[in-house]
């Protein structure tokens, strides 16, 4: 029997394509693990029926910090701990989502000589992709762009695995769970899923002209709800049972932009408006966001310019420009064959082993 260490964490695009390959690794009678910190990646991953390992691990700051000092010493316990683990379980293979976890994970693989795959979600590698790197017998990525950052180790165009149950939505379902006529247009407003609080800000100022309009699903965060009632605003701090229903109800999206996201948004083709996080960011939703506007896929607001008046203006121009976006996702192809693609490759690596 095949046995594969996953790892990855620090966001829930970190963890959910390894979720959304469960099934597939259950078709294959694959034993799958899960080594993590006590992130976000514990909850999902042992919600999602997976043996969790937990390990010491540094946050990968780019910035003078005294914590970047005791990473240090959290990033060598991390180390000898993955070794002691992967050791003793033995796993044919590590896939690895990225994320600060992934580090003392992908080295000691490396040092036990065994094989190490990676997922780049976004357009330009993460940090940790980038130190992993030297230790990836293989790379996916998603965007076209990222080959070019990629060079000196074998890397594959794949996208990014969607849970299957999101393909399968109710819209009256979702209207449901909001207390929304099914009938009405209704628009989603989500900031990731730690959620935002710039586009949180922007939108209650906004919602007494929005909601005469549009029925608004407001995706929050933990603890960042607003102090706004409405029969057309329905406010959740996160959702994961039941998204497939939201996302079915909803007519346009306003979103950071997450690679994970983005690429859940395409394989539904829901009209994007997308506003990556700028401030205080490496950048990396802005190329995402670049990417899928230059294909007709989303419109973008920059988040330095974001305010109620140009929130409200952009979902205008979003709304007319939604049947041709829409269209042109549908176009692009639904991401059915990313998994094929996925194992394919992965069982050229085991058998290169």
């Amino acid at each position: 029997m095949v046995k594969v260490a996953l790892t990855g964490g620090g966001t829930a695009g970190h963890v959910m394509p390894h979720i959304a390959l469960l099934p597939q690794y259950r078709k294959l009678g694959w034993e799958v693990f899960y080594i993590g910190s006590r992130g976000i990646e514990k909850e999902l991953a042992t919600k999602a029926g997976l043996t969790f390992y937990t390990i010491q691990t540094g946050k990968l700051r780019r910035y003078f910090s005294v914590e970047n000092f005791v990473d240090i010493f959290r990033l060598v316990i991390g180390v000898f701990q993955a070794l002691f683990l992967l050791f003793r379980k033995r796993p044919d293979l590590v896939f690895s989502k990225g994320g600060f976890v992934s580090v003392p994970v992908a080295l000691a693989a490396w040092v036990l000589r065994i094989p190490v795959v990676s997922h780049e979600s976004d357009l330009t590698p993460g940090l940790a992709n980038r130190l992993i790197k030297p230790f990836c017998r293989l790379i996916f990525y998603c965007f076209p762009e990222t080959e070019r950052y990629l060079t000196g180790v074998r890397s594959v165009a794949a996208g990014i695995p969607v849970r299957e149950q999101l393909l399968h939505g109710s819209r009256e379902q979702g209207a449901k769970m909001c207390g929304f006529d099914p009938g009405r247009p209704t628009m989603l407003v989500m900031g990731g899923s730690s959620g935002a609080e710039r586009i949180n800000a922007a939108l209650r100022s906004a919602l007494p002209e929005l909601v005469p309009t549009w029925q608004i699903i407001h995706l929050t965060g933990k603890g960042k709800g607003i102090d706004f009632k409405h029969p057309s605003y329905a406010a959740f701090e996160y959702v994961n049972e039941g998204l497939e229903h939201i996302f079915a109800l909803a007519d346009l999206v306003v979103t950071r932009a997450g690679a994970n996201s983005l690429f859940e948004l395409k394989a539904l083709a829901k009209p994007m408006l997308l506003i990556p996080l700028e401030i205080a960011s490496r950048g990396d939703q802005v190329d995402n966001a670049k990417s899928f506007a230059s294909q007709g896929w989303a419109q973008v607001l920059r988040e330095t310019e974001l305010s109620p008046a140009t929130l409200i203006a952009a979902i205008e121009k979003t709304r007319q420009e939604a049947p041709a976006m829409q269209e042109r996702l549908r176009k692009s192809g639904s991401g059915e064959g990313i998994a094929k693609v996925i194992f394919d490759y992965l069982h050229k690596v085991l058998n290169l082993k």
